[in-house]
């Protein structure tokens, strides 16, 4: 596919809108590549990485098997996921700390712009795609209520099981690879082992990662060419669903100790924000504005693109 360096810049800041997404346990950078318009390509991107792959190297150097991947897209796409994740993260996770209700209003304006982004691109509506609608909905919406687990030791085919889930779920709309995280309970430990750079753990996750990415991207990839209708009525309940997570205002029910000693919400339920003394309600409804917008500039981009 032919891009030009405009292209490819674009994509760029695509990437660094699905790192800063994926940052966020209750955001995925999924719902991100959806909505600007890269999600099919990644996934053939993707799941083109294979044992073929190889075979193409030995045959045709490695330009071939470059090009065989979409090399130039997927590097492109990392190189801004990762400038996100290193430059976004911290300022984030002090916006989670210090506005949370705001910074949440905002990816819910975002999300639910996303939810009827997706849903618009199903061509055809009969009782199949409503009852995906409804399934995907109430598996995402018991997923954001399930209390996390709370695990200091375990084994390393647990951290390697645990990357491969919250892989798959970045890639997957609706579901957040990070939130998977926290649910199973290796968060704390995975950020820590970054921080401390165990190597060891770092490498099983990762390992992790790569047969997870590798193996459900093929399973999206023929779910899309062969149930396309289907797989976006599902993937749009799994949004919805979804919606409970990022709920700006939630009562805390319990607390854990962060890697820095300090108390954070453990397990949260969505509460009505007139209960909450200061629910900063115009602000919030102004940022879910704003979040709102960011899709239907993307979308409108998007559109300016294929016409061109």
């Amino acid at each position: 596919m032919g891009r030009s360096i405009k292209d490819y810049v674009f994509l760029f800041f695509k990437g660094i809108a699905m790192g800063a997404a994926d940052v966020v346990p209750g955001v995925s950078g999924g719902t991100i590549a959806f909505i600007s318009g890269i999600y099919e390509e990644l996934l053939v991107s993707i799941s083109n990485i294979n044992l073929k792959t190889i075979s193409i190297l030995k045959q045709e150097g490695f330009k071939g098997a470059w090009n065989s991947i979409n090399g130039n897209f997927l590097a492109t796409l990392l190189a801004g996921i990762g400038v996100s994740v290193i430059t976004l993260a911290k300022g984030i996770s002090y916006l989670l700390d210090t506005e949370p209700i705001l910074l949440w209003s905002f990816f819910f304006g975002l999300v639910v712009a996303s939810v009827i982004f997706i849903g618009k691109q199903i061509t055809q509506w009969n009782f199949k795609t409503i009852l995906a609608i409804v399934i995907g909905t109430i598996l995402a919406y018991n997923i954001t209520i399930l209390e996390p687990l709370v695990t200091n030791e375990s084994s390393l085919f647990f951290y390697f099981i645990s990357g491969a889930l919250a892989i798959c779920a970045m890639i997957l709309p609706g579901i957040s690879g990070s939130f998977i995280l926290v649910l199973l309970g290796s968060y704390k430990m995975i950020l820590e082992a970054i921080h401390s750079r165990d190597l060891k753990l770092i490498f099983t996750v990762g390992l992790g990662v790569i047969v997870g990415l590798l193996s459900f991207s093929k399973v999206l990839k023929w779910l899309f060419f062969n149930y396309k209708n289907l797989t976006l009525a599902a993937l749009t309940g799994f949004i919805i669903g979804s919606l409970n997570k990022i709920w700006p205002w939630k009562e805390t029910l319990s607390w854990r100790t962060n890697s820095h000693g300090d108390e954070v919400p453990l397990l949260q339920k969505s509460v009505n924000p007139f209960l909450i003394e200061d629910n900063q309600i115009f602000f919030s409804i102004a940022m879910a504005i704003v979040g709102y917008a960011v899709i239907l500039i993307l979308e409108k981009i998007e559109k300016e693109k294929k016409l061109d």
